[in-house]
């Protein structure tokens, strides 16, 4: 199979740190092994991501949806494709040189048009057909060549039997002349005598057996009357017992409700269909059709789960979908341990910095690797973002200090740009409740009990009113949908350091009024000071929930 990068990816409703972390990490990966590593995201980029990565001339990560196995990460077999219009010897042949009982038919541009499997070429011979199926199944002139091991000797090997039946010259032409009909294809053997009767009789073709000569005669009368000749080693029972060989193998190949797999499908979906079918292998091909391979049950043996990395989060409920079924090989991140689990050792590293991108560039540290003016201006903004320029209980010296190194290097003014940025990412009113929900929602598992924090800041308090309203009739509607009991958002003033907290759910107020020791009025808490959901909310939260 080819070579498959390994994934790097951020959580689920991606922040500024998580996309270009990803990014930055995924270039690290690159610039150490050749193409190892490609950046993904795992959701929707907000306004403030997409204007550092347009600021900065970066490409948005592509979007993918999980990381479950899928049949394109299956070693399916490579089974060359044919076409419909070889011969079923060849068919034969090539099943078993390649070990295989199904052969795809492809036509123009590798589309798949059907199969052919080695019970439809028993059906072929152990079937009764009449004596004028080669001129049914359009069998072209060439396959009667190659199947007979014969030569041409006159006719257009690329012509094709379109009428007639086979018959045996094997009686004197007078015998003969009254089965003889235009265009049937006859077995003959040295008798010249019936071989011109028959051309002049109409035959289509003329097999001569035994390596019988050629009479000018009879050549010269085949050309003017347009009668192919074939000369063949084979005997006339050899010639008769394998004609019907020739026939192409669209005349028996299965077109019509064929079972095949996407490469896009997961193993899952496939497993079910695979059980109740007694076929052996089922093609693979892409949403237009074109083909890839065949897999079969025992290729599900060799699955190649995909590898992932995770930056900015260790929090299962915050994985990207199917990471049970990946294989995780590290994760880069700086929040508390979360519910991940892997089944064989990973590198893991975690920091008690304000940003995973603080970490990021201690590793090209590290590695001696010299970073981009790009790479050094979304790893720098990623740590104002995640900071509040330096304003968050979560930063520490480090990620100061790193910031100020990467500005320098992206040649960036840190306090103009920021402003910049918390602008560009605080226009709230042109999105749905929805998307602002979503935007930097977090779930988390505490004990039995599933909560989510969405945070939303701004550096306009006139807004976070405004969605402040937004919120208080669209989360009650949604809670009852969510994986979670309790839901709170965070509503962030940037410039006055301080945050609302809408309490949503059975108990959700009194677990807040407790936590903060203040006194919500109805499902609002005011938190002076309070502006990092890592540090100063969720930590609050779970202690007073495990109380």
């Amino acid at each position: 199979m080819e070579h498959t990068p390994i994934i790097v990816v951020g959580h689920k409703n991606p922040d500024t740190d998580s996309i270009c972390s990803a990014i930055a990490y995924a270039n690290l990966k690159n610039l150490l092994t050749p193409d190892s590593a490609v950046a993904k995201r795992a959701g929707k980029i907000n306004n403030e991501t997409a204007f550092v990565l347009d600021y900065f001339k970066m490409d948005t990560p592509e979007l993918i949806a999980d990381v479950n196995t899928q049949v394109r990460d299956i070693e399916y077999r490579k089974t060359p494709g044919i076409k419909d219009t070889i011969s079923i010897k060849e068919a034969w042949k090539m099943m078993r040189e390649l070990d295989v009982v199904t052969l795809p038919i492809v036509g123009n541009n590798n589309l798949l048009e059907g199969i052919i499997a080695i019970n439809d070429i028993a059906k072929s011979y152990m079937d009764e057909y009449d004596n004028t199926v080669l001129a049914k199944a359009k069998t072209p002139y060439s396959n009667l060549v190659d199947v007979l091991e014969g030569e041409l000797i006159a006719g257009n090997p690329h012509n094709h039997i379109v009428n007639g039946k086979v018959i045996i010259g094997a009686a004197n032409p007078h015998m003969i002349e009254h089965w003889i009909e235009k265009d049937d294809i006859m077995i003959v053997g040295d008798r010249v005598d019936t071989q011109i009767c028959g051309i002049e009789m109409g035959v289509g073709c003329l097999i001569l057996c035994l390596n019988s000569p050629v009479n000018p005669l009879v050549l010269q009368l085949a050309k003017e009357r347009e009668c192919s000749v074939i000369a063949t080693k084979l005997d006339t029972y050899s010639v008769a017992r394998q004609i019907n060989q020739s026939i192409p193998v669209r005349y028996f190949m299965r077109k019509e409700h064929l079972i095949t797999f996407e490469l896009e499908e997961t193993v899952d979906s496939i497993k079910e269909i695979m059980s109740t079918k007694r076929h052996r292998d089922f093609p693979v091909v892409d949403d237009l059709g074109h083909y890839y391979g065949m897999v079969s049950r025992r290729n599900l043996l060799a699955l190649r789960k995909k590898k992932v990395i995770l930056v900015d989060h260790n929090e299962k409920s915050q994985a990207i979908d199917g990471i049970d079924d990946a294989e995780i090989c590290e994760i880069i991140d700086h929040h508390r341990l979360g519910s991940l689990q892997t089944i064989s050792p990973v590198y893991f590293r975690n920091q008690p910095v304000g940003c995973t991108a603080t970490i990021i560039y201690q590793m090209y540290q590290e590695n001696n690797q010299t970073i981009e003016k790009n790479i050094a201006g979304i790893l720098c903004a990623a740590i104002l973002s995640d900071t509040l320029l330096f304003r968050s209980p979560t930063c520490t010296p480090l990620d100061e200090e790193t910031a100020r190194t990467l500005s320098g290097i992206a040649g960036i003014e840190l306090e103009a740009f920021a402003m910049e940025m918390f602008e560009a990412g605080s226009s709230l009113k042109n999105k749905t409740p929805e998307e602002l929900f979503n935007q930097d929602y977090k779930a988390f598992q505490v004990d039995n009990t599933g909560i989510g924090v969405s945070q939303i800041s701004s550096i306009n308090q006139r807004e976070l009113d405004y969605v402040a309203e937004l919120m208080q009739e669209y989360v009650p509607n949604t809670l009852a949908n969510l994986p979670i009991q309790l839901s709170y958002v965070m509503l962030t003033n940037i410039h006055e350091q301080c945050s609302t907290l809408l309490a949503f759910g059975a108990n959700a107020v009194e677990y807040a009024e407790e936590a903060f020791h203040v006194t919500a009025i109805d499902n609002a808490c005011t938190l002076p000071g309070v502006v990092s959901r890592k540090k100063q909310v969720l930590p609050v939260l779970v202690s007073r929930l495990q109380e």
